[in-house]
C-alpha cells in the first residue's frame, strides 16, 4: 500500500469527516425513534440485560487483536505478509475466545441470575463477534487510505436493518428476543457488504518479521484498550452484581443518552484523527492547526447541546407517554451529562500522543484512570449507591486538564482562548431556554424553546464575537 498524497489526505479526510456526520445524524435519528419504542415497550431489566451482555462482548473483543489492527494503521507502509499475519493471528484468537465463551453459558447465566431468553442473545453476541473479525482487514485498508465513506455506507446499512428489526420485533412482543434476531441480522449482512467495497481474500499464514515489527506498537497500543476495558467495561458487570439488573438499566439508559453526542460527534472526529496524525506526524504545524479547529469545533457544537439537553430532558418524561418509568434515571444523566462534557477534551489528545509515537504517556494515563476508577466506583457505590458511578466519572473526567497541559509540550496550541467565546454564548443561550422552559410542557412550546435557543447561540456567536461560521466551514472543505 503507497502512502497517500497530500491532496488526496485532505480531500479523503473532509469527505470521510462529512460521510461519519451523516451516518451519525441518521443513526442518531433512527436510534431516537427505536430507542422510544423499545423504552416504551420493554422494561428496564430487559435493557439492564442487553447492556450486561454487551460489556461481555467487549471482553472478549479485548483479546481478540492483540494491537495488529491499529499497528497496521499506524504503520507507514503495509505489505501482504503483514495483512496476512494479523489474519491468522485474529482469527486463531477469536475461535478460542468464542469457544471459551460457549462453555462458560451456564457460568455466566447463573452467576448474573439471566433468564432462558438471555441466553440465545449471548450466543447471538459471540456469532456476531466472529463475523465482525472477519470485517477487520477490508476496514483497514479503507481507513489506510481514509475512505471512511464506504466504512460508513456499510455502518448505515447495519444500524438501518438492527433499528427497524429490534423495533418491529419488540413491537410484536419478541421481547429480549427481539435484540437476538436483530443483531445476526446486522453481523451478517455487515460483513458480506464490507467485503463489497474492500474485497480481500483471507490467507493464512505467519511472518515471523512482520509479527514482531506489528507487535512493537500493538502491544503498548492493546494494553491501554486492555485498561479502557476493566475501566468501563468490567465495572458495569460489577454494577450489575452489586445493584442489580433494574440499576444497571437506569445507568445504561442515562449513560447513552448523555454520551449521545459524543457517540455522533467526537467518536467521528476521534475515528480519523488517529489516522491523519500518523500521515502528517513530522508536519507539527499542520497538526496544531488541526488540533485548534478540532477543539474548536468541539466547544462550538457540544455546549450548547449539552445545556439545552441538561435544562429540557425533563420535560420527555410528560410529554412521551409511560416513559416516567425512567424518571429515577434524570440524575443520573445530569451527572454524566457533566462528566461526558469534560471527558470529551481528553480523546483528541490521546489520539495525538498515539499517533506521535507517545503512547507511554497514553498508558500513564490510562493507569491512573483504571486504578481511580475502582478505588472510587466501588467505595461510592457502597457510600451512595447507584449515584457512586456518575460521581467518580466527573472526578475522573476532570483529568482532561493535565492531559492538555502535556499536549502543548508537543505542539503549542492555545486552548484556551478558541473555547471560552462558544461557552459564554452556549450559558447565554442557557439563559434564553431556561426563560422559555418555564412555558407550558407542549411540543410546540419545546420546539420553540430549541429553535430559539439555537437562533440565539448562532446570533450571539455572530454579532457579539465576531465568529463567522460559515466562512471557516468553506475553508475546511476546499480541498486544495
Amino acid at each position: 500500500m503507497e502512502q497517500e498524497p497530500k491532496y488526496n489526505l485532505k480531500k479523503n479526510s473532509v469527505i470521510s469527516l462529512l460521510s461519519l456526520f451523516f451516518q451519525s445524524g441518521y443513526s442518531a435519528v433512527l436510534g431516537l425513534v427505536a430507542n422510544l419504542v423499545l423504552t416504551i415497550v420493554l422494561a428496564p431489566a430487559t435493557f439492564g440485560i442487553y447492556t450486561l451482555v454487551l460489556s461481555i462482548n467487549s471482553l472478549l473483543n479485548y483479546f481478540s487483536d492483540i494491537g495488529l489492527a491499529a499497528s497496521l494503521v499506524q504503520k507507514k507502509d503495509v505489505t501482504e505478509d503483514d495483512l496476512k499475519t494479523t489474519f491468522t493471528v485474529q482469527q486463531g484468537l477469536i475461535i478460542s475466545l468464542i469457544t471459551v465463551g460457549f462453555l462458560a453459558t451456564s457460568f455466566i447465566t447463573s452467576y448474573f441470575n439471566l433468564p432462558p431468553e438471555a441466553i440465545y442473545l449471548y450466543w447471538a453476541v459471540l456469532a456476531s463477534f466472529f463475523f465482525s473479525s472477519l470485517k477487520t482487514i477490508p476496514s483497514i485498508k479503507l481507513e489506510r487510505t481514509i475512505q471512511f465513506q464506504k466504512i460508513v455506507l456499510v455502518q448505515i446499512v447495519e444500524n438501518t436493518l438492527f433499528y427497524i428489526s429490534v423495533s418491529l420485533l419488540a413491537l410484536a412482543g419478541f421481547g429480549l428476543h427481539s435484540f437476538t434476531i436483530s443483531v445476526l441480522i446486522r453481523s451478517v449482512v455487515g460483513t458480506i457488504l464490507i467485503y463489497s467495497f474492500s474485497f480481500w481474500t483471507p490467507h493464512i499464514g505467519i511472518s515471523k518479521e512482520s509479527l514482531k515489527k506489528l507487535l512493537s506498537f500493538g502491544v503498548p497500543f492493546q494494553t491501554n484498550t486492555l485498561l479502557a476495558l476493566v475501566k468501563d467495561d468490567l465495572i458495569l458487570l460489577f454494577l450489575g452484581k452489586v445493584l442489580g439488573l433494574e440499576a444497571l438499566g437506569y445507568i445504561g439508559w442515562a449513560k447513552r443518552w448523555a454520551e449521545a453526542p459524543i457517540r455522533i460527534i467526537m467518536d467521528n472526529i476521534n475515528r480519523i484523527l488517529f489516522p491523519i496524525f500518523s500521515r502528517l506526524q513530522h508536519e507539527k504545524e499542520k497538526v496544531q492547526q488541526l488540533l485548534d479547529k478540532v477543539i474548536q469545533y468541539q466547544t462550538l457544537i457540544l455546549a450548547p447541546i449539552y445545556i439545552g439537553l441538561f435544562l429540557l430532558m425533563h420535560k420527555i418524561f410528560i410529554l412521551i407517554p409511560k416513559y416516567d418509568k425512567w424518571e429515577p434515571a434524570l440524575p443520573l444523566f445530569y451527572m454524566f451529562v457533566i462528566a461526558a462534557f469534560f471527558s470529551s477534551y481528553s480523546n483528541p489528545f490521546t489520539n495525538l500522543f498515539n499517533a506521535l509515537g507517545k503512547i507511554k504517556w497514553t498508558f500513564y494515563f490510562m493507569i491512573y484512570w483504571t486504578v481511580a476508577s475502582w478505588i472510587l466506583i466501588p467505595i461510592l457505590t457502597l457510600q451512595v449507591g447507584i449515584y457512586g458511578f456518575p460521581i467518580a466519572q466527573i472526578a475522573l473526567s476532570l483529568t482532561f486538564v493535565p492531559i492538555m497541559i502535556l499536549a502543548r509540550s508537543l505542539v503549542p496550541f492555545q486552548p484556551w482562548g478558541i473555547i471560552v467565546k462558544p461557552l459564554v454564548a452556549s450559558v447565554i443561550m442557557g439563559i434564553i431556554v431556561y426563560t422559555l422552559a418555564q412555558l407550558e410542557t407542549t411540543w410546540i412550546n419545546v420546539i420553540v424553546t430549541v429553535f430559539s435557543g439555537g437562533l440565539s447561540y448562532i446570533f450571539i456567536l455572530y454579532v457579539v464575537f465576531q465568529m463567522n461560521i460559515m466562512k471557516d466551514i468553506r475553508n475546511i472543505i476546499r480541498y486544495e
